[in-house]
């Protein structure tokens, strides 16, 4: 066996050839030391709780099936008492509806707690998490409310957002951290308008980009704090959705000429080249290939604007596609060098 010293070197030649990670040697150490606490006895043994250590479950074939299934649940439900909303009384509807994912939501309770049905239990919570709207919809418009009203709307998102938000506290499932963001998103929209409403008078776009602005920065400093914990499937959907509504909505507050805005127009390249280098920072595919296809976008809006009629379209076309090579080589070579495992 090689004494300590072969091994450290061996461990230095492989780091400057690239083979090895700095965060795969850690994770090896990890691992060595949770064997070595497993082969303690137990009387000496220290349990540690389950929390972010604990790594993410990864998607099969089932589990997509299973949440496909719940999605079809959903849509007959709704179709359901869509086609009879006129025959079915508020008691049926109900039932159909909020009583419907009610039950959705204690039959995943029940399933989680089971290891043999556990994989299916997040179908019925997304069944619930679908159908529960559709539930308090029924309920608040049968109480005669106006429930396409932001005020109303604020409140069925803040029963939601409050209800999944508590039951990840209480059960600490992975799903129900979804439900409380996507619902916490859908209140700070709803209620935003609800308060502005009756205020100063905003462009209605660009209030609502400036909102998705601050949407897709909550989402990429969620995706980023929970990157490295149990819940790191979860950074994968927030990472994209956020520098999609980030980028997208700084974009678009850029406006289009005559009309556009010069201030966002000269700081979005600086936005674009610091996603990608947080890329290489955090070594994330997704703000690369966002940074990259938004980086491409911005060249076409600007080329189409300010340089059609100067030097004609033929010139343009030509000078956008020889930046879209090299954006693309760029790209390439950001992956090459610093994102290849």
């Amino acid at each position: 066996m090689a004494d300590k010293k072969e091994i450290l070197e061996y461990i230095t030649k492989l780091a400057e050839q690239k083979v090895v990670t700095k965060d795969e040697l850690n994770m090896a150490y990890d691992a060595g030391c949770e064997i070595k606490t497993v082969l303690v006895p137990p009387a000496t043994a220290v349990t540690e709780p389950a929390d972010s250590s604990r790594p993410a479950k990864r998607f099969g074939i089932a589990e997509i099936l299973y949440y496909i299934g719940g999605a079809i649940v959903f849509m007959g439900i709704v179709i359901l008492v869509a086609q009879n909303w006129k025959t079915l009384g508020f008691g049926p509807r109900v039932v159909a509806t909020l009583g419907g994912g009610l039950a959705a939501y204690s039959v995943g309770l029940i399933f989680s707690r089971d290891e043999r049905l556990e994989t299916a239990a997040p179908a019925f919570f997304l069944i619930s998490a679908l159908v529960m709207p559709v539930g308090l919809y029924v309920v608040f418009d049968n109480a005669g409310f106006k429930v396409s009203s932001y005020g109303y709307q604020s409140l069925i998102s803040g029963i939601l957002f409050a209800t999944y938000l508590a039951s990840f506290f209480v059960f600490r499932k992975s799903i129900f951290v979804l439900f409380s963001i996507l619902y916490g998103t859908w209140l700070f929209f709803s209620l935003t308008s609800y308060l502005l409403v009756k205020g100063p008078q905003f462009d209605e776009q660009d209030f609502y980009m400036y909102r998705a602005l601050f949407a897709g920065i909550s989402y990429m400093l969620l995706g980023h704090a929970f990157s490295k914990t149990r819940y790191s499937a979860i950074s994968v959907f927030l990472n994209n959705f956020g520098l999609l509504g980030f980028l997208g909505a700084a974009l678009a507050l850029g406006g289009e000429k005559p009309r556009q805005n010069v201030f966002w127009e000269l700081i979005y390249p600086g936005l674009v080249f610091g996603i990608l280098f947080l890329s290489v920072h955090l070594k994330s595919k997704a703000y690369l290939v966002w940074g990259t296809i938004f980086l491409m976008l911005y060249l076409l809006k600007i080329t189409s604007e300010y340089f059609t009629k100067g030097f004609g379209w033929p010139l343009a076309l030509v000078m956008l596609g020889l930046s879209l090579i090299g954006v693309g080589y760029m790209s390439v070579s950001i992956k090459r060098k610093y994102l290849s495992v």
